[in-house]
């Protein structure tokens, strides 16, 4: 580990007296940001969902969906259903929640009403919900669960509950990125 460190360091310090390829990986090091970018919000496009990509936080969906499943989310078919898992968020909070739809309630106005609850609940969501509010509309729905990355995203909950460890990360494949050669 420790050659890998001081090897990284001759490169970089390589790297920082020739400007030119300094400047080359550095664009290199942007071009993968804004790809990343671009890719997320051609998803978000496509899905007409604001958030394509969630990762599982709780074991409220368990067995179906377990803590740190990535799904992939789709908003695009106005039409929600019982028994569709989706994807909402209650006002004031920041963090989404994943639960599968329970009851449908349709207005004669055409709007819908709905009510959630987590599979391994014991009750729905009314607790859940911002205060005084009994039912979501469908303007909460961020998407229904399309599709499905078992673990995947235990990565993201690692990172999250240990940030030191995310700036190490993010750190690290940063210097890969500028010091690695072409070709």
């Amino acid at each position: 580990m420790k050659d890998i460190i001081d090897k990284q360091i001759i490169e970089l310090k390589k790297l920082w007296l020739n400007k030119r390829q300094l400047a080359f990986q550095a664009l290199n090091l942007a071009m993968i940001v804004f790809s990343a970018l671009m890719i997320w919000k051609g998803l978000m496009c496509m899905t007409k969902s604001e958030s394509p990509v969630v990762v599982v936080l709780s074991g409220s969906m368990e067995p179906a969906f377990q803590r740190g499943d990535i799904l992939f989310l789709d908003n695009s078919d106005p039409e929600v259903g019982v028994g569709d898992v989706v994807v909402f968020k209650i006002r004031d909070r920041d963090i989404p929640i994943v639960h599968r739809i329970l009851k449908v309630h349709r207005k004669e106005d055409g709007s819908v009403e709905l009510l959630t609850k987590g599979d391994n609940n014991r009750v729905d969501d009314r607790g859940l919900y911002a205060p005084g509010q009994l039912w979501l509309e469908r303007d909460d729905i961020l998407g229904k669960a399309v599709g499905t990355l078992r673990y995947v995203g235990m990565v993201t909950i690692a990172l999250n509950d240990y940030p030191v460890l995310k700036y190490v990360l993010v750190g690290m494949m940063g210097l890969f990125v500028l010091t690695s050669k072409e070709g």
